[in-house]
């Protein structure tokens, strides 16, 4: 494991600022067609481009949702067009303008999202302008961006606060640390569903986690575990984690770096959306609210290094 400070990071960083232009874009997918934004640098050299793949949840094209005003995405769009890397951000099917692609709770699979990813990368592939082409998965885009760079080829991937188990852990740790009395119940739950069987009756408590219509989702994203998934991966990689994160912990990007053989980068005081936040829980979550807190001083650099150097 590797632990970045800014000062390391001073002179790698130290570069012309671009100008930048945004035009909003529609990217075709076998359900509906999905709209993001694409911000590229004003330049006559082609540029690298970056598929930024959202988390969990109604998240849209700038990190944010009903619980999240972070404008993180957004942010890192920005960062990366002003060291001369363009980037392809997009509301979730079903979420802000990509509202007509949403399907129902039911009929939604971890790979359709995965195509999703997918059809993104086809669309910058038909712009013909880039140098190369890098995803970028945060949260549960982490998976999400490994799965896809095993189908269509691509130039590098980047996750960033992704984990390196399989969900039924990530839920059950979760569980256990909110409602402990619930863990046994929801082992047996998560272990029927791993096995490809629906479960029927369950307590009330557990309806938001378990209900039925989300069954089928979470028994087609339980069956990939992202350590051995990001092995599959062929181009080269980055493994970026904060050390304040309260949802994700630095072991899970540990997990992901042993099959990658490199250290893990460790942001120390980097949270879930990517902002310098204390490692006390009430302060950390305020950071989720503030949409004027720029990012982590420490994250646009070790991007742009990785980037350039592909």
């Amino acid at each position: 494991m590797m632990k970045i400070h800014a000062l390391v990071l001073f002179l790698a960083f130290f570069s012309v600022s671009f100008t930048q232009q945004e035009e909003t874009v529609k990217i075709k997918t076998d359900n509906g067609k999905l709209m993001g934004s694409l911000l590229t640098p004003e330049t006559k050299q082609p540029t690298p481009v970056v598929l930024i793949i959202p988390g969990s949840g109604p998240t849209d094209r700038d990190g944010n949702s009903m619980m999240i005003q972070a404008n993180a995405y957004r942010y890192l769009a920005q960062q990366l067009a002003e060291n001369g890397i363009a980037s392809l951000r997009y509301d979730k099917r079903g979420i802000g303008e990509s509202s007509k692609a949403k399907l129902e709770e039911g009929e939604l699979r971890f790979e359709t999202m995965v195509n999703d990813v997918i059809h993104g990368i086809e669309y910058l592939k038909k712009k013909h302008e880039f140098k190369s082409i890098v995803l970028l998965g945060h949260s549960q885009g982490s998976l999400l961006g490994i799965l896809a760079a095993q189908k269509e080829p691509v130039n590098g991937f980047i996750s960033v606060s992704g984990a390196g188990r399989s969900i039924d852990h990530i839920l059950l740790d979760q569980i256990e640390a909110q409602s402990p009395n619930y863990k046994t119940e929801s082992k047996k739950i998560l272990d029927s569903l791993k096995k490809g069987k629906l479960v029927e009756d369950f307590s009330p408590a557990l309806q938001s986690i378990f209900r039925k219509s989300i069954q089928p989702f979470l028994i087609s994203w339980i069956k990939y575990d992202p350590a051995q998934e990001i092995s599959k991966v062929e181009v080269p990689r980055l493994i970026i984690q904060g050390g304040h994160d309260i949802q994700v912990a630095t072991e899970e990007a540990q997990l992901l770096s042993k099959q990658t053989n490199s250290d893990a980068m460790i942001i120390e005081d980097m949270n879930h959306v990517l902002k310098k936040a204390p490692a006390e829980r009430q302060g950390n979550i305020k950071t989720y609210y503030n949409p004027d807190l720029p990012l982590h001083k420490e994250l646009t650099p070790l991007l742009v290094s990785f980037i350039e150097n592909l």
